[in-house]
């Protein structure tokens, strides 16, 4: 009969000359190699039938955290007898627990000192004395957590059962169950003749005449093999590159801004009202040294405060009120990478403009399943002569599609700063109905105009951690920055 490879000949010819059931341990130990290996030839060696497998559950004794401490330290009882020794066999109450060396174990040292009749407590002069006569010999429970930590754990059945018991009850060793894999041999494995199956004939085999006892074997592409983890990307690392390339792909460019930024770009150059509740301090962070930052561009500050206050040449009646330019100073760390967006229109007027960012942004929200502090959005813009709603809804319908995502609608909705805007909407068959996954829409005139920008500007942004928990089929976003070793060598890469 043919083996597929040299461990398998030589686990039949260690059990051929044991002539007993080995275990897993046994033949990992005389042939040093590892279990998974044995595992592996034992399995393809039970399925030619040469070998039986079985098991047995084997109760083994193993020390608790206290238990180690005391085997290395020897047990409270034991301390309290050297102590009162060394004072020539009495010692005061008070002074043998001031000199034992670990206060919280006098009391049980004391107990047990009088339990195995090691010692005793009496008055003399009024003052209670322990009192030693001589080293008392080994105990039982003594024995066993010297062989217990000398082995490391032992068979339960090797060990004294009333010495177990009595460490078990005083929470020095544990229980332990441990499953024991056996082989043995099967009548075929005892008397078949063995040749070893090879993947190549090599000139040693020729030479040495090795060749008569070897048979070429085919390749069995469905066998299982160790598990591999190798070096890899972070999942939201990779899903981050993925939405690069697919906007690359479609024509856009990355732009970068800055964390820290202006409210002024942040919330004022976005039409957003300097009394909107996103503006308070339980929705966004802002920055206490240096709290505040000079706007430069005089003319563009001018033309956004006239915005806000009356709407300026927009069409617009504004917001109405007194705007503070001292409001506009503070600075914060940003809430949306939309100020990303406006910023770079504000250096670029001229058509056509197609830019995407994937960065982070920060919200002061309290961490939940659903929500972060700090988390990635994806932006972007399109900014060209007479693109309308309907060019945006087919840009976002077909990087949905790209990311795998078909069924794709847009609900009306409300932003400060785009006129009309919607949401995107997206139907996930594993949660059974439609999830939202960005706002979008059109620039209003009070965002574009004081920028100088006199054409259509497409504009939309999202959660990327969204996009990602639909993907991988989690929901917590938590997950994703938990760092869970067993969590990232499972999940599937994304590209």
């Amino acid at each position: 009969m043919s083996l597929e490879s040299r461990l398998e000949l030589e686990i039949l010819e260690l059990l051929r000359k044991a002539n007993r059931t080995l275990s897993f341990s046994e033949i990992c130990s005389s042939l040093g190699v590892s279990e998974s290996s044995v595992a592996s030839a034992s399995s393809s060696l039970f399925q030619k039938g040469l070998i039986e497998l079985s098991s047995k559950v084997t109760r083994h004794v193993q020390l608790t955290p206290e238990g180690e401490y005391h085997s290395k330290h020897g047990l409270p009882e034991r301390r309290l007898v050297k102590i009162v020794l060394e004072k020539g066999g009495k010692i005061p109450l008070d002074e043998a627990r001031e000199k034992y060396p670990d206060k919280p174990f006098f009391t049980i040292a004391l107990g047990w000192l009088r339990k195995k009749n090691w010692g005793l407590i009496q008055s003399l002069n009024g003052v209670p004395h322990i009192v030693v006569e001589k080293e008392p010999p080994e105990g039982l429970d003594e024995s066993i957590l010297s062989k217990v930590s000398s082995q490391g754990f032992l068979e339960q059945n090797a060990l004294d059962t009333e010495g177990v018991r009595l460490l078990i009850n005083r929470g020095l060793v544990k229980i332990m169950e441990r499953a024991e894999r056996l082989v043995s041999l099967t009548e075929a494995g005892r008397t078949v003749e063995l040749k070893i199956a090879v993947t190549q004939l090599t000139p040693e085999l020729i030479r040495s005449g090795e060749w008569r006892r070897v048979e070429l074997k085919p390749y069995d592409v469905k066998a299982d093999v160790e598990p591999l983890y190798p070096g890899r990307l972070h999942p939201l690392t990779e899903f981050i590159k993925e939405v690069r390339e697919i906007f690359t792909e479609m024509g856009f460019t990355e732009i970068k801004g800055p964390i820290i930024e202006s409210c002024f770009w942040n919330f004022d150059a976005l039409f957003t009202p300097q009394d909107h509740p996103a503006r308070e301090m339980q929705d966004t962070f802002y920055l206490s040294n240096p709290s505040s930052i000079e706007l430069n561009d005089r003319e563009l500050v001018e033309r956004v405060k006239k915005t806000h206050e009356d709407g300026w040449e927009t069409g617009s009646t504004g917001w109405g009120g007194k705007w503070s330019e001292d409001a506009a100073k503070k600075l914060v760390l940003r809430t949306h990478t939309t100020c990303v967006s406006v910023r770079y229109l504000a250096e670029h007027k001229d058509p056509p403009v197609k830019v995407f960012s994937v960065d982070r942004v920060f919200r002061n929200e309290r961490i939940s399943f659903k929500s972060l502090a700090e988390f990635h959005q994806i932006e972007g813009i399109i900014m060209d002569e007479g693109v309308t709603l309907r060019d945006l809804k087919g840009v976002l319908t077909q990087f949905y599609k790209k990311l795998g995502l078909e069924k794709v609608q847009f609900w009306p909705s409300y932003f400060p700063y785009t006129e009309p805007s919607m949401n995107s909407v997206v139907y996930v068959p594993q949660a059974g109905r439609w999830l939202e996954l960005c706002g979008m829409g059109i620039f209003r005139p009070e965002v574009t105009k004081p920028l100088g920008i006199e054409h259509p500007v497409l504009a939309w942004g999202g959660g990327l951690e969204r996009l990602l928990m639909l993907r991988l089929g989690i929901t917590d976003i938590r997950i994703l920055y938990q760092n869970d070793l067993g969590w990232l060598r499972r999940v599937k890469t994304c590209l």
